[in-house]
């Protein structure tokens, strides 16, 4: 079994890695293609595959939310970056359950750097859309309010990183311990706790990207939507 939060680390070009992690975001991006390719290989207009059914159930629940918070513009790239993120932290959350595997969201370079995509794409898009207005919301009600304004942005990635983070982290902190404790008596409460586990690694997908459609939203949306 893998020491939770123990990374072999590796240099290139001058720059420090994490090797396992890199390894298991790589297999993580592997597993959701294959997951494309299992439900995209046999498309039809009524679903006869389960992997159709299941992914297009996540589609169109994700696409609906989408829409709700940004308008008719979510449709398309936003809507499938928006399920492309999920899919990867839904799989990346679960991927680390298996004992001699570890969840790439269980290391803090990974989260924080999800978060900051998700935030370096809200003020982009902000900008593309609303241009210098997008700019003036910092400002508003009052001036003196940019401050706190600004305050709130740099949080934002923060609390994004650390709440998946913290929690992917502990899960597995608990299995590990579970299973060092209780020996060959292990399975049944390993058992439930993996199960529980598998649920609280798809409400923290599913946080996060509510969470990542919630702030682009508010930089995209414009009134007259």
């Amino acid at each position: 079994m893998h020491e939770i939060g123990v990374r072999e680390a590796v240099q290139i070009a001058g720059f420090i890695f994490n090797s396992q992690t890199l390894v298991m975001t790589w297999l993580t991006m592997v597993v959701v293609l294959f997951i494309g390719w299992l439900a995209a290989r046999k498309l039809s207009i009524v679903p006869t595959s389960n992997w159709q059914v299941a992914l297009e159930m996540i589609i169109e629940t994700l696409h609906e939310q989408a829409e709700e918070n940004m308008g008719p513009r979510a449709r398309g790239f936003l809507s499938m970056f928006i399920v492309s993120l999920f899919l990867f932290i839904l799989i990346s959350n679960w991927i680390g359950l298996i004992p001699t595997m570890a969840s790439p969201t269980n290391d803090l370079n990974t989260t924080l750097g999800l978060a900051l995509l998700v935030i370096a794409m809200t003020h982009v898009l902000g900008l593309y859309v609303k241009g210098g207005h997008y700019i003036g919301h910092f400002f508003q009600p009052f001036v003196p309010f940019v401050v706190i304004n600004i305050v709130e942005e740099l949080a934002k990635p923060i609390t994004l990183s650390f709440r998946l983070f913290g929690n992917i982290l502990a899960g597995e902190i608990l299995i590990h311990i579970l299973l060092l404790m209780l020996g060959n008596y292990s399975t049944v409460p390993s058992v439930v706790w993996i199960a529980f586990s598998v649920f609280v690694g798809g409400v923290q997908a599913f946080i996060f990207t509510m969470l990542s459609i919630a702030y682009i939203g508010s930089a995209v949306k414009t009134e007259g939507h």
